[in-house]
């Protein structure tokens, strides 16, 4: 059924949204294309499945644990590999090879500590609901993610936009000297940035690893992949455009595995994606000259 599928695809997209935000907050203020995003989500769902199983704790508090652990760990992060290099004047390039060497560790960690095995979360951490409404049917936890998204994107732009935390994190993304000639302390800021990306990666491990029921150590790869897709797609920078991005590319993959093959379903969402940058090079989101800075929707 047509529709049916598209709910489905609906909330496949606010799957990669919720987590793509963080990818796309720390890419707009920090121009650093963090490769180790995907293992920072990955120890997240791991941290809030540690404390589902072990401390027998409740969802809400597994989530806030992976919310924590991502955070903490991605400022960790920042102080052994970005910021050395951010002092230095480094160039961009750099972030990436360092980002990767991170993400490598953090995998073969992940693998020694699990021993290669996909882990689940207890069967009571959510409860299986199935809503049903005009004949179609999505789970609790589906909905629960397809709002995270909204909710998020509308607290990161009000954030941003409309906060006194919000203008610091825009001038340091514009510039630090000048962020630090206003008297901005811009180190602060950063640390404040890695952690709400951190947060978010966490945030969207927990949710995803319950969705799919699956927590590994690779789990991130495939999703790390396709947010690069979404932050093009959406425009360089852009908060709105991940979600809208991660919902076209949801939308995309699951009608193709529905009605083409699962084999043509990551080639459309690249021909879709070849097609808009070429009609608009910046995105759908994105403006000329705005380009790696956060952009106001």
């Amino acid at each position: 059924m047509l529709i049916q599928q598209l709910l489905n695809g609906l909330v496949v997209g606010g799957t990669f949204a919720v987590f793509a935000l963080g990818f796309t907050l720390l890419f707009g203020v920090n121009h650093i294309l963090n490769m180790a995003y995907g293992s920072v989500f990955m120890w997240g769902a791991f941290a809030g499945l540690y404390a589902a199983t072990v401390f027998h704790a409740p969802f809400i508090v597994a989530l806030l644990v992976g919310m924590l652990a991502g955070g903490v760990l991605s400022v960790l992060l920042d102080f052994v590999a970005f910021r050395p290099l951010r002092r230095r004047h480094a160039p961009e390039f750099s972030y990436i090879l360092t980002s990767i060497g991170a993400s490598i560790a953090l995998v073969a960690l992940a693998q020694k500590a699990s021993n290669t095995a996909v882990w689940q979360f207890p069967a009571d951490t959510f409860p299986v609901v199935i809503h049903e409404f005009l004949g179609l049917q999505v789970q609790r936890l589906q909905l629960i993610i397809v709002l995270s998204a909204l909710v998020l994107v509308g607290a990161l732009i009000y954030a941003l936009y409309y906060t006194g935390m919000g203008r610091r994190i825009r001038c340091v993304a514009h510039s630090e000297g000048t962020a630090q000639l206003l008297g901005i302390n811009a180190e602060w800021v950063n640390i404040q940035v890695f952690f709400i990306s951190g947060a978010l990666a966490g945030f969207a491990g927990v949710l995803i690893g319950l969705a799919f029921n699956s927590v590994h150590f690779l789990m991130g790869e495939p999703f790390l992949m396709r947010a690069f897709v979404i932050i093009i797609l959406g425009g360089l920078g852009s908060i709105a455009g991940s979600l809208v991005g991660g919902v076209i590319i949801g939308v995309v993959q699951t009608l193709a595995y529905a009605y083409i093959s699962s084999a043509a379903a990551d080639a459309i969402a690249f021909v879709i994606l070849f097609v808009i940058i070429l009609i608009r090079p910046t995105g759908l989101f994105g403006k000329p000259g705005a380009v790696m800075r956060v952009q106001r929707q």
